[in-house]
């Protein structure tokens, strides 16, 4: 009998961080157990008080039968609540926010409910690659705008054709962003709004890094508007909550409600009990608090050891990220090979490897690699290490 995958699924290649698990393995094989930066998975406990309320949860709901679609009403009304504390902005919990499994499922799904086949979804480069994915499965054509240092990484439309504009349905932004961690001013997010509502485009803009920061608060998109706008957010980077597949989006009513049909056709919601922690979680701002301080102490170490052996300074303004510029004459993956040598052991993710070629075949994500901040201070301490002694030897 023979097998054939969907033209939609051959004509994406393999997950990025898939490929960067291989090179961990390789490492292993070898008896070497790498200090792993390549994929952004926390490693710091869950905390308590979330851990609690989801043990508490099981006992309470254990005849709940399925879960709501689009989240309990107590949970919907614990994130208006705390949207309106950190952005004092009023949301209706029945109609402007839907629970997700996370935000990649919330992210890959969303351009089912808008993009016809040949529209354009405007899209982030280097940026997360469900952005892309869902717009191919989805039979949309991506449109790629660099994030460039001479822009502050900042999402320039001005470049994008006429054409392109006029059959937009979805404009990706992402701030504070993954992997450049550059933060959006509001007005320039103002401008972000602007341009939307003159192409009649949605912006979707993917803040699930919105609490990791370093200096002020990052400001939501919801501050400018809710019109033609809706907000992805999660608990995952936030609470270290990756397993429990929770998170939110929020905004427009007419968009919501699309949103909402798509997922109610597609899943079943998330787990009763596991709202039940993402809302303790929202109660408590100790732990956040505890998790930036850490991520500082992480991103200190690992500027100054870059900034020792004469590279340039990434210090990023948010996120767990380091974009790291790579040494003159190397390529993205050459760098992190080197950073792989049995010496260092170090696993990083080559900013080509996450990142898509523009019309005019720019990958924006050559020259750096990506450092997610996830190992203990420990290991980062002695990441820093080898990087400044061991590094400046085989480069």
């Amino acid at each position: 009998m023979e097998i054939t995958a969907s033209k939609r699924l051959q004509s994406i290649g393999a997950y990025a961080f898939a490929e960067v698990d291989k090179e961990v393995e390789k490492l292993k094989t070898m008896g070497i157990t790498p200090i792993d930066f390549g994929v952004g998975d926390p490693t710091a406990p869950t905390p308590d008080i979330v851990r609690k309320a989801t043990q508490e949860g099981i006992t309470l709901r254990k005849s709940s039968g399925y879960p709501s679609y689009i989240g309990a009403p107590e949970f919907r009304q614990s994130i208006a609540q705390w949207i309106q504390k950190r952005f004092g902005i009023q949301l209706d919990p029945a109609t402007e926010i839907s629970s997700t499994i996370g935000s990649k499922e919330a992210v890959f799904n969303f351009p089912e409910g808008i993009v016809n086949p040949g529209d354009y979804v405007i899209i982030p480069s280097p940026g997360y690659p469900p952005y892309t994915r869902g717009t191919l499965f989805a039979e949309g054509i991506p449109y790629y705008i660099p994030l460039l240092a001479e822009n502050k990484f900042l999402m320039d439309p001005l470049p994008i054709p006429e054409e392109v504009r006029n059959k937009a349905k979805i404009m990706w932004i992402n701030y504070p962003n993954s992997p450049t961690g550059a933060v959006a001013s509001l007005s320039y997010l103002k401008e972000v709004v602007e341009f939307g509502k003159k192409y009649n485009i949605i912006i979707a803009s993917d803040e699930a890094y919105s609490e990791i920061y370093f200096n002020d608060p990052p400001h939501s998109i919801l501050e400018i508007t809710k019109e033609g706008v809706i907000v992805f957010n999660s608990f995952s980077k936030r609470s270290a909550m990756t397993c429990y597949r929770v998170g939110w989006v929020a905004g427009d009513k007419q968009i919501i409600d699309i949103f909402k049909k798509v997922k109610t056709n597609i899943d079943s919601g998330t787990a009763t009990f596991i709202q039940d922690g993402a809302i303790a979680a929202l109660s408590d701002e100790t732990h956040v608090e505890k998790m930036r301080a850490e991520y500082r102490v992480k991103r200190d170490l690992l500027v100054d050891a870059f900034k020792d052996i004469k590279l340039p300074d990434c210090t990023p303004e948010a996120t767990i990220y380091l974009w790291q510029k790579v040494p003159s004459g190397m390529t993205s993956v050459d760098f992190a090979r080197k950073l792989l040598s049995p010496d260092i052991a170090i696993v990083t993710t080559p900013g080509a490897w996450i990142s898509d070629k523009t019309d005019s075949g720019l990958n924006p994500g050559e020259g750096y690699v990506r450092f997610a901040l996830v190992p203990s201070i420990e290991d980062t301490r002695e990441a820093a290490h080898r990087i400044k002694k061991i590094l400046p030897k085989i480069l």
